[in-house]
């Protein structure tokens, strides 16, 4: 007779500590956080019942230290280990470690992490039992040159991939032997930063690919189940941003093929927790193995909400010998669910990393209302700070309703209802890609991002509606606090329409505004709109009716005006009597000076490599140094050829966005 667990130790950090913490919250289950000196003060410390400091800053001292995770056990009587995603979760050793130590893992057994944790040997796992494997080369690749040569042979364009790799890191696309040799040392590099493990393996990459993958549950008692897929298409350098399930590609036969398939590669190695099995597929429902995960999932949410299952409570269950309480005639696939990653990076410059203090950050309510379904899953609460030190990721947002229409209108609205400050982020990106037809309709394969926007997204100003939306919400807001402010004893009242001028970039929009709660904006070409909230400042996100639609957006102080943020678009407007704009004189603009001439670093990071030195001559495009931030490493190339004059920052040097690092002229 299996036993419930009464205490248990989250192995991790961030978002995922925390949601492993409410489940077992629920199931009436004690629990131990540990943290390294960056998260002293985080949410998942405050959450947990007990926490044990475990080391430095840097996760090679704190989280991926198993004897300090093991001592923390010990000191707290901890009964079981959840290790998250990510750190430690695919590690056999650490299994093999817990269990020498008397400790169970909420996770696989140490034989199945060594099979499919392992790329490379879970490739060819899948051969043996029977499922179908993209054509590449699984051996130990010698060198640069030694690649090459097997690209050639599998056909070009090739993946080069980390063969303990995870998340996007230690990735490579290769189209030509020149770009093999390349890739090959910047994903061994990667590797070995990211895993401490430095191989990578070859494989042909499928043109146009949709990634799908089925999620998994095994007990102890050899029975496995699947619960449907997921699509995890919509990814940037090969890191997801936005999952969902079911799947707009499959159909049910498709469906129940790929859940055999990957039912019997779980059976295979005796898989006995939760894992998912990815595959890659093309346009036609054709489909390959690609690896297997042998944790938790970021993504997991989307199948939680479109099947009823807590699958963290089922690893918990599992781990304590429970068998399964699910049969796969039991399953079914209710509605639809998507998930945003929201990221702590800057769109508009690359999508590199930002990190600071986060002040605002005010998620969207949770819950259901009318069928729709909000949920926020995250590690942060206003006045945390993002460290170079972990992942970029602060939150995911998930939505559910009934149909995959209503759950993308849900996610948008959720979007603009989020509030985030002190940080770049990537909200506004996420609510351009609702908006998105290629997305609404369906049609999407891994290279959408980057045929869609390109690798620098910024912001676009709105446009249409839209923008009279905005011009009326501020132009409203102006006249509320007008009302009020000579509402006030020994004041004159606001009597009649008032006329203003809303700026916004080179327009401006002549209106005239009446009311109170409810005000009216009557534009120039007489056209208006009805605006009635009950919005004041500071609050950071507007919400109401706006010609009798309802509407969020956020809404931030800037300079004399405010900015305006909603579907992706963003407007600074600033509110003025027409007298005063009339008089204004047109100001010039400041030109940025050395823009050409400095290479300044693009985020904060650790520079890792100066390729040049004062003296250098070097050409357009030259890769001139290599920064190191939140595990991936990024390359500085050359704007236009010339000398460099200046190098700034030594090697081993932390460095601040925008620090310089060199002057080429």
């Amino acid at each position: 007779m299996s036993r419930m667990f009464s205490k248990i130790l989250i192995a991790n950090r961030g978002e995922i500590a925390c949601r492993v913490i409410k489940t077992a919250r629920r199931m009436g289950i004690a629990t131990v956080a540990v943290y390294s000196e960056a998260d002293r003060d985080a949410l998942h410390v405050r959450m947990a019942d007990e926490a044990v400091a475990i080391g430095p800053a840097p996760a090679s001292q704190s989280y991926l230290s198993v004897e300090t995770i093991i001592a923390a056990c010990r000191q707290t009587g901890a009964e079981a280990v959840h290790p998250g995603y990510g750190f430690l979760s695919e590690r056999a050793a650490f299994v093999e470690a817990l269990q020498a130590a008397g400790i169970t893992f909420i996770g696989p057994n140490a034989a199945a992490i060594g099979a499919m944790g392992d790329k490379i040997e879970s490739k060819k796992a899948a051969a043996a039992a029977g499922v179908r494997t993209v054509p590449g080369f699984l051996g130990v690749i010698e060198s640069p040159a030694h690649a090459a040569e097997i690209a050639d042979g599998i056909g070009y364009p090739v993946m080069i991939k980390a063969s303990a790799g995870g998340g996007g890191k230690g990735m490579r696309i290769a189209r030509s032997a020149a770009e093999v040799e390349e890739g090959f040392a910047r994903a061994k590099s990667e590797a070995a930063a990211s895993f401490g493990d430095d191989r990578v393996f070859i494989e042909k990459f499928i043109e146009n690919p949709r990634h799908i993958e089925i999620q998994v549950l095994g007990d102890k008692h050899g029975t496995v189940i699947h619960l449907g897929e997921r699509e995890c298409s919509i990814q940037r350098r090969h890191q997801k941003v936005l999952e969902e399930a079911p799947s707009p590609l499959l159909d049910d036969a498709t469906r129940a093929e790929m859940g055999a398939q990957a039912i019997a590669l779980a059976q295979a190695v005796a898989y006995d927790s939760a894992g998912t099995v990815e595959f890659v597929a093309g346009q036609d429902r054709s489909f390959y193995f690609l690896e297997m995960n042998t944790r938790l999932q970021v993504e997991h949410p989307v199948t939680e909400l479109v099947t009823g299952i807590d699958i963290v409570e089922e690893m918990i269950r599992i781990a304590a010998g429970e068998r399964l309480r699910i049969a796969q005639s039991d399953m079914t696939l209710n509605g639809w669910a998507v998930e945003a990653r929201i990221y702590a990076e800057d769109p508009a410059r690359g999508f590199q990393p930002s990190t600071g203090r986060v002040l605002p950050f005010l998620p969207p309510e949770e819950g259901a209302v009318d069928g729709v379904t909000v949920r926020v899953d995250t590690g942060l609460v206003e006045g945390d700070t993002v460290s170079v030190y972990y992942d970029p990721m602060i939150a995911k947002l998930i939505t559910h309703a009934p149909t995959r229409a209503e759950a993308i209108a849900a996610q948008a609205d959720a979007l603009d209802r989020f509030a985030i400050g002190g940080i770049r982020h990537n909200l506004a990106f996420l609510s351009q890609l609702m908006g998105l037809d290629r997305w609404r309709t369906g049609q999407l394969s891994t290279g959408l991002i980057a045929e869609e926007f390109g690798e620098t997204i910024p912001e676009p100003a709105p446009a249409g509606a839209l923008a009279r939306t905005m011009v009326a919400i501020l132009a409203a807001n102006c006249h509320r606090l007008d009302v009020a402010r000579r509402g006030r004893p020994g004041r004159l009242p606001v009597a009649g329409p008032q006329a203003r001028v809303v700026v916004t970039g080179a327009s401006a929009w002549r209106v005239t505004t009446t009311g109170t709660d409810l005000v009216t904006v009557t534009f120039e070409d007489g056209g208006a709109l009805s605006v009635e909230s009950d919005w004041w400042a500071p609050a950071p996100i507007w919400s109401g009716r706006v010609g009798g639609q309802a509407i969020s957006l956020q809404i931030t102080p800037s300079g004399a005006g405010w900015t305006l943020r909603h579907a992706g678009a963003v407007a600074t407007l600033a509110v003025w009597a027409p007298r005063a704009w009339d008089l204004f004189p047109i100001m010039p603009q400041a030109v940025e000076d050395d823009a050409d001439t400095v290479l300044r670093a693009p985020m904060p990071g650790l520079l890792t490599k100066l390729l040049v030195q004062k003296g250098d001559e070097v050409a357009e495009s030259q890769p001139l140094a290599v920064i190191e931030a939140m595990k991936m490493e990024t390359v500085l190339t050359c704007r236009k050829a010339g000398l460099v004059t200046e190098v700034y920052p030594k090697v081993g040097e932390t460095l601040a966005v925008d620090a310089p690092i060199l002057k080429v002229v």
